[in-house]
């Protein structure tokens, strides 16, 4: 029983008592009216690899010139400052709609390391470095046969945290706090190169967004509910990222969410919103799946200039559904379930039919079709 405790912990986490939201401080808190965001430089994006219980992740979306659609990612994670795993994934998405199976491989990575500035990551047979300048990552893999991987990201505009470092903290006491979640974006990106299957060698020339996240605390404790989206045009790039923490911090949603240009960050703020406007319930998961999601941003560029963007539609066929404690075996699934009622599931969806950003920047006025990317995720 013991063994069964310490397992459901680790994967689901157990509810936690109310501690109400003041016992959050969303990463609001620390902007002020002359400084919203910070601009990346290369010292912020350093690996932190703390010895406590934590997940790193560095993320990285392809929509390619041709139409592919792919997510690569490389996971760090501590278990209590005693055991610490590496992780590859890499995923290319099928968006036919001809039921094709997406091609997918997730792989453990051994004897990995950082390099002396933190800024690098390797391991065997993979490497992810960012250059000189801070303004590049590239990323090799052959961890696996069947996935080839040589990419380059090359910002187009500049990355940026929410404040000062991107981080809402957990806890009752705010200096010391018990648990964080951070992130930083690259929302508009250059990309290069190519991932080589089995069955063919996929060009990923075209545009990218990347998203480097930290988790200091379990999943299930930090949040109940998540909504992504990664929307790129021609001329633009719009980025949100939101979560709802669980009833024990008083259900508090926390959104960070920005718009850029080539070169220029036009607004990155926490005042925009995430609405499924229309929904039916998935019978596999038994989760409110959205069919519709309204995102909004609204704010001001660093000179003044109020900002309002909009991208509203029906998502189309959703991509993918994951059960993510698919690899849990069975019974400990269904004792997370009841005991910690954890059930996470994510949606992705990317619409055949084209929506578009419509975006107004003081008196000016644009719309614009573009590429979309998106996540609904339900935990609790």
């Amino acid at each position: 029983m013991n063994w069964l405790k310490s397992t459901l912990s680790a994967v689901a986490g157990t509810q936690e008592p109310i501690y109400g939201p003041e016992a959050i401080q969303p990463v609001s808190q620390q902007q002020t009216e002359d400084a919203p965001y910070t601009e990346l430089t290369k010292h912020d994006l350093r690996w932190r690899a703390y010895q406590y219980t934590n997940v790193e992740t560095q993320t990285y979306y392809v929509m390619a010139d041709n139409g592919t659609l792919v997510m690569v990612q490389i996971i760090y994670s501590n278990i209590a400052g005693i055991h610490t795993t590496a992780q590859f994934n890499c995923k290319i998405f099928n968006t036919s709609g001809d039921g094709t199976p997406h091609i997918w491989f997730s792989d453990p990575l051994y004897n990995h390391m950082f390099d002396e500035s933190m800024s690098s990551f390797a391991a065997d047979n993979i490497s992810l470095s960012l250059n000189e300048e801070g303004n590049a990552y590239t990323l090799k893999s052959a961890v696996n046969e069947g996935c080839l991987v040589d990419l380059t990201f090359n910002r187009a505009a500049p990355g940026f945290a929410i404040g000062k470092d991107g981080t809402t903290y957990f806890g009752t006491d705010p200096q010391n706090p018990w648990g964080s979640m951070r992130h930083m974006f690259w929302p508009r990106c250059n990309v290069t190169g190519t991932i080589t299957t089995k069955e063919k060698v996929h060009d990923m020339t075209g545009r990218g967004m990347f998203s480097q996240a930290l988790q200091g605390m379990k999943p299930h404790h930090a949040a109940s509910r998540w909504n992504f989206i990664n929307f790129q045009t021609p001329s633009f790039s719009a980025i949100m990222m939101e979560f709802t923490t669980p009833p024990s911090y008083g259900s508090t949603v926390v959104n960070v969410g920005g718009i850029a240009k080539d070169g220029e960050i036009i607004y990155a703020g926490t005042t925009n919103s995430a609405t499924h406007t229309e929904a039916s319930k998935d019978e596999t998961s038994d989760w409110p799946e959205p069919k519709s999601i309204k995102w909004v941003w609204e704010g001001k560029t660093k000179d003044g200039k109020p900002v309002t963007a909009e991208v509203d539609g029906p998502l189309g066929p959703k991509l993918d559904r994951i059960d993510v404690m698919a690899e849990v075996p069975g019974f400990i699934k269904t004792i997370a379930g009841s005991v910690a009622g954890a059930r996470p599931y994510i949606f992705q969806y990317s619409p055949q039919q084209k929506l578009s950003l419509k975006l107004k920047v003081g008196d000016e006025e644009f719309t614009e079709e573009g590429s979309m990317f998106s996540e609904a995720t339900f935990i609790s």
